[in-house]
This record gives structure tokens, C-alpha cells and sequence, in this order.
């Protein structure tokens, strides 16, 4: 369909997504999309009116273009026009703010940073972020700017890190974390440090959790390593309990940057020993390879962060690749709760500010952060959603995306040229639920993840006395369900985990 409305007329491509049917309209927009034509991105400004339109159709075309391997200069300047001084659902304006901040990056990837419609964009995220009166409006700016990763904004990131309350500072390292090594400056390095060691002012544990993995996984000096395994005696055991499983982790894995540096330090008694390494929290962390050739490791990461009283404060389950010095977030999926400890009568740790109570899940695909879900904010919301819960899954992210877009003329030595055509194509399909029974004092939280993945693969030579065409297709699909389920009725607190991969059929 891609290579169809590429070589369509504009007011095909318009017919055509007018007399599409309900069902097959978001898939109409996303190939419209995928193809990028001069022709059919004036189609989908004809078509999309951002104030009538459904959200879920505004939705999928936002994230199509957010997932667009080599964006176009016309598909920002579409995106920017759609969402420029409308009144839009905020599920809508959150998605396109991730949007631009992807379609950035990328497009600075490309060696197009100095564009207008880059430097536009780049000004609406700031603008956003300056005039936002909302913690939750603040916190989708500052993930657009992981999104698009410039250098220029490490400053507005670092100062968001130190000053801002605690959800917006872990927000603020979390965009941080999307820099590569060569960013993570000794100025980074340095803020980190305090907010890691609290030297300005106290910082929740999953702020001090962030900005300890910058200092271990940005080349890290030796110091920091110890003073980080220092500081673990001072601190509560759960805590405690994950960074120094983090640093020994490190150390089985043979691609970590630090695995040398821990090497050292760990041969060191006055370091490795029973005193420091015997907190017995029950949070963990572990990493480890799922695929391993000449030129890809595939690595599967799994963190769990509990609070004292047993209560899973936050779980981070990663899978990433890995190949010639490149590092891409394949998946990365975090659920956080927070705010439980005082509903069920346990005591904040000392110089922590009391978190609003909240459940939620943010998610990384391929690079992009896509608009956090919220399961329920604050008592009475909770509430609501206990008595009211329909037990229905919520849709993190539903489409059909563009990964691979690739054309190249080889010349052969007889003078001859070969086009080659390379397209890849990704069905996804991601939920999550969190259920919490206060009468059964139970809580469940699922993610299920379903994909599936077409590459298309053309080689034509065509001369005055020969023409000849070779096609390769391959196509492999897969499902991961990721189930937890926490009974705390009594102590200590009953855990069960459970990851399901499904068999991948290949052809």
C-alpha cells in the first residue's frame, strides 16, 4: 500500500481515505504516513480535523509519524500545523508533544538540525515547558526533549533534575538517561552527584535510583562507584539492596562500559565485603544476553524496586540491542506505584516528601517515548476506578509502523546498476492493566506485548536487452506477557512474577 500511494495523486490518496471503512481508516492513515509523498501528506491535511476527528485516529497518525525511521522536513511541518493554537483532547496534545520531540531527533539524526521547521519545533517544546501551569504538562515536555536528544537542552534538563519536586525531577534524569555516553559531561556527572548524595536537599529514591545509573553507566570514574557503595550502609535496605545488585551485575555482563572499573574496585576487601553487601532487601536486578551473534546482542533487563514494607515501587523490564558501538531500546516498559505507603499505615523514609498516590506506566519503543498511561492519581480516583474497574486492559500503543524504508542503486562492473528496495513493517499491539482489590489487599498488574514483524526485500535490474528481479519476504511474529501479583494481607509480603514468550513463527 506504501509503494501504491507513493506514486498516487493527491486526490486519489484523499479518495481513498474518505471511503475507507471505520476499521480500515487507521490503517489508511498510517501507510499515508509511512509513504511521506509531497502527494499524500497534503491528502492527510485535507483530511485530519484535530477539533472533530476521533482521538484514537489523531492518535495513530501522531504516533506513525513519531515512529517514521527517516521523517521528512513536510511531515513535521504537518504535525506542528495540526496541533498549533487548537483546543485539543489532552491524550492528543500529549502524544503530538512526544511527536515533535521524536520527529526531532530524528530529523538532527539526519544532519537536519538547522531547519526551520526543526528550530520551530524545538521552540514550541521550550515554549510548552515555560508556560506549563500542571506537573503533568511539565513532565510530557521534558520527555519530548529525551525524545529528541539535543545537547542544547542538557542545561534546562539538569536544572529540572535539582530544583523541581520529586515526579518531575526523576522525569527530568530520565530524559537525561537518553543521552549517549559522549553527552554525559562532568557538569551532568557533578549534578548527579548531588542529587544522588542529597547534598543540596532530600530526593525520593527513585530520583536517587536515576541518577546513580548516569554515574554508573557513562563511563564512570572508580570513585563514584565507591562512594555510591558507601553510601549504601546509610541507607534503607531496599535501596540499598538494588544499587549494589546493579554494580554486581555489571560485572557478568561482558558489553557494560563500567565491567572493568568494578572489576577493580571489587578486589578491594575494604569495598567487597560481608558488612557493606549484607543488606537483605528483596528488590533486584538483573541482566542478561537473549541473543548473541558476530554483530547483535540482545540483551533482557529486569529492575524491582520495593519499598520496606514489601510494596513493588517500581519495575523496569528492558530489552535492548546491541551492535558495532550502537545501542537501541528495543522495549522498555516501567510501572511505578507510589504514594501506597501511607493508605496502608507505613512510615515515609526520613527527609522524603510525602508522594501523591498514583499508579502509572510509561513506555519506550524502538527510541521513542511514548505519552505515559495513568491508572488512577490520588485517593479518590483510586476509589472510582476500584468500584467502577470494567477489568478491560488500557492500550498503551496499536498500530502498524514504517522501521525500515531503505533504497539503493548499486553499479555492478559490467556498467549494469541494481535498485534495491528494503522495507520493514511492524504490527504492534501493547496493554497493561493494574488492578487493586483493598478488600482482598491484592494487587495485579499485567503488560502484554504482541508484535509482528514483515521485511520485504526487492532487487531489480533493468537494461534495454534484460530485465530480472529478485524479492525476498520474511515475516515473524511473537507475544510476551509480563503478569505480577502482590498479596499484602499479611507479612512478610507474598510476590509472584510470571514472563510468558510465546512460540515465534518464522517464515
Amino acid at each position: 500500500l506504501i509503494q501504491l500511494l507513493r506514486s498516487a495523486k493527491k486526490r486519489d490518496v484523499l479518495l481513498l481515505l474518505r471511503r475507507a471503512s471505520k476499521e480500515m481508516l487507521p490503517f489508511m492513515v498510517e501507510a499515508a504516513v509511512a509513504a511521506q509523498s509531497v502527494a499524500s501528506l497534503a491528502a492527510l491535511s485535507d483530511f485530519l480535523d484535530f477539533t472533530k476527528d476521533p482521538k484514537s485516529l489523531l492518535e495513530k497518525f501522531l504516533y506513525a509519524a513519531a515512529f517514521s525511521p527517516r521523517p521528512s522536513e513536510e511531515l513535521l511541518q504537518l504535525v506542528l500545523d495540526k496541533l498549533d493554537g487548537k483546543q485539543l483532547a489532552p491524550e492528543v496534545q500529549e502524544t503530538g508533544i512526544v511527536a515533535i520531540g521524536s520527529l526531532i531527533g530524528k530529523l538532527c539524526q539526519q544532519k537536519l538540525c538547522e531547519l526551520q521547521e526543526v528550530e520551530r519545533g524545538v521552540a514550541t517544546i521550550l515554549a510548552g515547558l515555560r508556560g506549563a501551569q500542571e506537573e503533568s504538562e511539565v513532565l510530557i515536555h521534558l520527555l519530548a526533549l529525551g525524545n529528541a536528544a539535543l545537547p542544547e537542552t542538557i542545561p534546562i534538563l539538569l536544572e529540572h533534575a535539582e530544583e523541581a519536586p520529586s515526579t518531575v525531577a526523576t522525569a527530568a534524569i530520565s530524559a537525561l538517561q537518553r543521552f549517549s555516553a559522549p553527552y554525559i559531561s562532568s557538569k551532568v556527572k557533578r549534578a548527579m552527584r548531588r542529587i544522588f548524595h542529597q547534598q543540596k536537599r532530600s530526593y525520593e529514591r527513585t530520583c536517587r535510583l536515576a541518577a546513580a545509573e548516569i554515574l554508573l553507566e557513562n563511563n564512570p570514574f572508580p570513585m563514584d562507584v565507591i562512594n555510591i557503595l558507601l553510601a549504601t550502609k546509610q541507607m534503607e535496605s531496599e535501596l540499598a539492596t538494588m544499587l549494589q545488585l546493579k554494580v554486581q551485575s555489571s560485572l557478568s555482563v561482558d558489553h557494560h562500559p563500567a565491567r572493568k572499573i568494578m572489576k577493580d574496585i571489587m578486589r578491594d576487601p575494604r569495598i567487597n565485603n560481608y558488612n557493606l553487601f549484607s543488606k537483605a532487601g528483596i528488590s533486584s536486578s538483573f541482566s542478561g544476553p537473549l541473543t548473541v551473534t558476530q554483530d547483535l546482542l540482545s540483551t533482557f533487563r529486569l529492575d524491582l524496586l520495593f519499598l520496606e514494607g514489601g510494596l513493588l515501587r517500581k519495575s523496569v523490564s528492558e530489552f535492548s540491542l546491541f551492535s558495532h558501538g550502537q545501542q537501541l531500546h528495543a522495549a522498555q516498559v516501567t510501572i511505578e506505584a507510589q504514594g501506597m505507603e501511607s493508605m496502608l499505615g507505613e512510615n515515609i523514609s526520613e527527609g522524603e516528601e510525602e508522594p501523591e498516590l498514583m499508579a502509572g506506566m510509561s513506555a519506550i519503543f524502538f527510541d521513542v517515548q511514548l505519552r505515559p498511561v495513568v491508572f488512577f492519581q490520588g485517593y479518590t480516583d483510586l476509589m472510582a476506578k476500584v468500584l467502577l474497574s470494567s477489568g478491560e486492559p488500557t492500550s498503551v500503543v496499536k498500530g502498524n509502523l514504517l522501521l525500515m524504508d531503505h533504497q539503493q542503486v548499486i553499479p555492478l562492473q559490467s556498467g549494469l546498476q541494481v535498485v534495491v528496495n528494503l522495507q520493514g513493517g511492524l504490527g504492534l499491539d501493547i496493554s497493561a492493566n493494574m488492578d487493586i482489590s483493598i478488600w482482598k489487599q491484592e494487587l495485579k498488574s499485567s503488560i502484554n506485548t504482541r508484535g509482528s514483524l514483515t521485511i520485504d526485500l526487492q532487487a531489480e535490474l533493468d537494461a534495454p536487452f534484460l530485465q530480472a528481479t529478485l524479492r525476498s519476504q520474511m515475516e515473524a511474529q511473537t507475544s510476551l506477557h509480563f503478569d505480577t501479583m502482590l498479596s499484602f494481607s499479611s507479612s512478610p509480603v507474598l510476590m509472584c512474577l510470571q514472563l510468558k514468550e510465546e512460540q515465534v513463527p518464522y517464515r
